[in-house]
């Protein structure tokens, strides 16, 4: 593998990162996995700030950046939007300067209610700190797309499967009492063919994903000699699946309008509609024998899937979350890693 130079690079998308990046992002973020697990992480960013900018809340999100920045001898400020003056009037471009100032990396959020499910809102925000920062930008998820998420996902199923090549990949809408935007969705469409993944996204009529997102999927495909399919018939999609993903997601008419206009009891009243796309033990049997389960939490039980399924032997979701650290510490590492002249 040719020897990549990331130092100051933002990562928006894996999209907008080479082949050759992406793997030396995973072949660092497994390294530094087993290193975590023998009590060695060497402390790449001594004295580094990342600074966490926070449109929208978070779980895990927070929690790996700020643990990962830790483990490598920095240190990751969180930032809560509503306690700074971008409320106020502030321009996004002077707290870009501002920051680059103070640190050597910032990292955006912004999604979902913090953008009323707005589809597009998110990501030209995360592209106006980028357009102004100096210092790497680092897409924490928005309305498009969650970079650091796919990178861990991707390992998760190559720890899992091995050689991923052609192994069958479904990205699955499931029901759910309430609703999420789609950045996981597209940036799985995107990686998981890129290397090499046979992909199926299979959902409800009207929960179609962006038409650009699928285009360059299937050119991803193409390039990698995989597929990439579209389908409405869930049971079909899952058979001989090596892999599942059951995630809900909103309609395309209230992510293009927004959850205020379209109304969030209309939206729910449309997802009871599809009640039954819920991953039970049933449609997991249509799946490989040793398919895995993977979800990018939260996850809902009883929802999206059941109990018996993520708690079960196939579930790898646990797993699944911890590497989301490894990916998000070899990112910061590999952006940030090098003393500013």
């Amino acid at each position: 593998m040719a020897k990549v130079d990331l130092f100051g690079k933002d990562l928006i998308t894996t999209q907008e990162w080479s082949i050759e990046e992406l793997q030396a992002a995973l072949k660092l973020a497994k390294d530094l996995k087993s290193k975590y697990h023998r009590g060695r992480v060497p402390h790449l960013l001594t004295d580094k700030t990342f600074f966490m900018l926070f449109y929208a809340a978070s779980t895990r999100t927070r929690a790996a950046f700020e643990a990962g920045m830790t483990y490598l001898g920095g240190h990751a400020q969180y930032i809560d939007v509503s306690t700074t003056r971008l409320g106020s009037g502030e321009a996004a471009k002077d707290v870009a300067k501002m920051y680059e100032k103070y640190g050597q990396g910032l990292g955006v959020r912004i999604l979902d209610s913090a953008i009323d499910y707005v589809y597009g809102a998110g990501i030209s925000v995360v592209r106006e700190y980028a357009k102004h920062c100096d210092v790497p930008v680092i897409n924490m998820a928005c309305c498009t797309y969650h970079p650091t998420q796919g990178l861990a996902d991707l390992m998760t199923a190559q720890e899992s499967l091995g050689n991923v090549k052609n192994k069958k990949y479904v990205i699955m809408w499931a029901y759910a009492k309430s609703f999420r935007g789609r950045c996981s969705i597209q940036e799985e469409a995107l990686i998981m063919p890129r290397f090499g993944m046979d992909v199926v996204l299979a959902h409800p009529p009207g929960f179609e994903i962006d038409p650009a997102i699928v285009e360059q999927a299937k050119t991803n495909a193409k390039a990698s000699g995989a597929d990439f399919q579209v389908s409405n018939d869930l049971k079909s999609a899952l058979d001989g699946a090596h892999a599942v993903f059951p995630r809900n997601w909103a309609s395309n008419e209230l992510l293009s309008v927004g959850a205020s206009k379209f109304g969030k009891e209309r939206e729910i009243e449309l997802h009871e509609k599809y009640r039954d796309w819920m991953l039970t033990k049933e449609l997991l049997d249509r799946m490989d024998r040793r398919a895995i389960v993977t979800h990018v939490l939260p996850v809902l039980r009883g929802e999206e899937a059941t109990d018996e399924v993520l708690d079960g032997p196939h579930s790898v979701i646990y797993p699944q979350a911890e590497n989301g650290m490894h990916a998000k510490m070899a990112v910061l590492a590999l952006t940030m890693g090098k003393k500013r002249k």
